[in-house]
């Protein structure tokens, strides 16, 4: 018994072959062409070269070609690397010499940056497969995808897969270098592919039951709309593949053609990150009308998903389930809370955790329930073995207290009386000022309250008499410039006054990563470039426009 992406993907074609398993436009593929297409380019990457245990890159968009890679990859018992498509060549360079990956398969369009970042970095790389897109054909040493798998053999005769294969996620690059975060592939399917149950919290026992369940019920239309550089996408594409469901998948986010998708293919699910796509989505269902009868759900996770907006998403869907997840790289799933309009926190969730999601003092020791005490957030039970070639971040991130292994994402939160837990942010973007401490995601949250604010980040800059003062870098509606009297006249609706921001910067877009998360470095550095566009001191009212 395995519990291998391979092996539980393999139990759904066995059960399913017929079933379309992904969708793009007109384009598609039953479990059984799936199958066949990822067992050629698996036995293409061993006849490379690759071997188990050995990173192979995948550097693409949302496309079946990058779900049939996956699936390769890991049937190879091979380690993927994901490569994040918006990187500069500085951050290429990194990952490609620290996954140590043999073979990177990439879309077309980016092989002139690809062939760059060799020419001048030494790396383990023998061989590229080259998928091909709509950017002009260009001459190199490339293997040709296609070609690939016209000649690699379909058949099923890998050898057994053990529990112990290993899952590699590339996460960060905005405040440091990519670094890898890796699993044992059992233990991430537990917390992220729904090998322990969402809501019962049981742990699934029979490698047989996703596909089981999936072939004795009817087809689930799942749409994971951020890219496959992010996790929580990857696994929403494989729980659908263990069950039998049908995924869809675009390559692009336009927020009308999103919604044309979920009209042409009767999407049922829709996952999304954070506000960095729920409100340009909701803005473009208010511009024009789309066919959303068949949704039953939109889930989110990874970023925050403010009140106001989840509010928007209850009044547009109100018999669907509104779902705000917490999770990371280093935890996977920690526990979800439903939205209730009206009733949303402010910040990022409030969330019924599972149990093996804990805040923690310092030391180790549990928070007390109620107290109003913030801790750090940790789990136990099924967490990374490392991150990649870094025992020093290793060791800082997966302690021991008492006998217990734990994972320490960096989150910072609260434990309520009756046990839900509610997310503050990440301590090393918190802002002092004066002694107080205020998290930069609950005041984001509170500024999008306010009609015009379309986004915001929201940073920490020097004050000669705090130490710190709470700023925003602020993109509105249709250029307006609301005051900063004005913006936090909403904010004090919701949190105390000295979380307010007392300096403001507009700009015409906010910056943030391609899993929606956003850019602090980059607001701080546009806070730093310029004078604000409004600005106040601690106790005075008085502005400057």
């Amino acid at each position: 018994m395995a519990y291998t992406i391979g092996d539980l993907f393999e139990h759904a074609v066995d059960l399913m072959p017929e079933r379309i398993a992904l969708e793009s436009g007109d384009r598609k593929r039953t479990y059984a062409e799936l199958e066949e297409r990822s067992n050629a380019l698996a036995h293409t990457l061993r006849e490379l070269g690759v071997q188990p245990g050995d990173a192979v890159g995948l550097y693409s968009r949302n496309t079946i070609e990058a779900v049939e890679a996956m699936l390769a990859i890991f049937k190879a018992r091979a380690v993927m690397a994901n490569v994040n498509y918006r990187y500069v060549e500085h951050e290429l360079e990194h990952l490609f010499t620290d996954s140590g990956m043999k073979v990177l398969i990439h879309e077309q369009q980016y092989t002139d940056r690809v062939l760059n970042v060799l020419s001048k970095t030494p790396t383990a790389i023998t061989a590229r497969i080259v998928i091909d897109d709509e950017t002009p054909a260009i001459d190199d040493d490339g293997h040709r995808y296609e070609d690939v798998l016209a000649r690699g053999r379909t058949d099923r005769d890998f050898e057994e897969r053990t529990n112990d294969d290993l899952y590699m996620l590339y996460t960060g690059g905005t405040t440091g270098k990519p670094k890898g975060v890796v699993w044992r592939q059992e233990d991430v399917w537990r917390v992220l592919g729904g090998g322990i149950d969402w809501y019962s919290g049981r742990p699934i026992e029979d490698e047989w039951e996703h596909a089981r369940t999936g072939a004795d019920s009817g087809q689930l239309v799942r749409f994971a709309i951020p890219p496959f550089i992010h996790g929580g996408s990857q696994w929403a594409i494989f729980q659908s593949l263990f069950a039998g469901g049908k995924a869809v998948v675009y390559p692009e986010f336009e927020p009308h053609a999103i919604w044309q998708a979920v009209a042409d293919h009767g999407v049922n699910v829709v996952f999304i990150t954070g506000d960095a796509m729920a409100r340009p989505m909701i803005d473009a269902l208010d511009e024009r009308d789309y066919d959303t009868s068949t949704v039953v759900s939109v889930a989110s996770s990874a970023a925050l998903f403010s009140p106001a907006v989840k509010d928007r998403y209850l009044e547009r869907f109100p018999n669907a389930v509104i779902v705000d997840a917490i999770g990371s790289s280093e935890t996977g799933f920690g526990g979800m809370g439903m939205a209730v309009k009206g009733k949303s926190r402010v910040g990022a969730p409030t969330v019924k955790a599972d149990p093996e999601t804990h805040v923690l003092r310092e030391d180790g020791t549990p928070v007390t329930p109620g107290s109003g005490e913030v801790g750090v957030l940790a789990r136990s039970g099924h967490i990374p073995l490392r991150y990649h070639g870094d025992p020093v971040k290793s060791a800082k991130t997966f302690v021991v207290y008492d006998g217990v292994r734990y994972s320490l994402p960096g989150d910072h939160a609260v434990l309520e009386a009756d046990g839900t837990i509610t997310m503050l942010g990440r301590g090393s973007g918190s802002i002092n000022t004066g002694g107080e401490k205020v998290f930069p995601e609950e005041v984001e949250a509170a500024l999008k309250g306010h009609p015009a604010v379309l986004d915001t980040v929201v940073v920490g800059v020097p004050d000669d008499r705090f130490g710190q003062r709470v700023a925003a870098v602020i993109a509105t509606r249709d250029g307006a410039r609301p005051s900063l009297n004005d913006l936090n006249a909403t904010v004090r609706t919701e949190l105390a006054g000295y979380k307010c921001p007392r300096s403001v910067w507009f700009v015409e877009v906010v910056k943030r990563s391609p899993a929606g998360k956003p850019d602090y470095r980059w607001a701080a550095e546009i806070a730093a470039s310029r004078d604000p566009d409004d600005s106040s001191t601690p106790g005075n009212t008085a502005t400057k426009v």
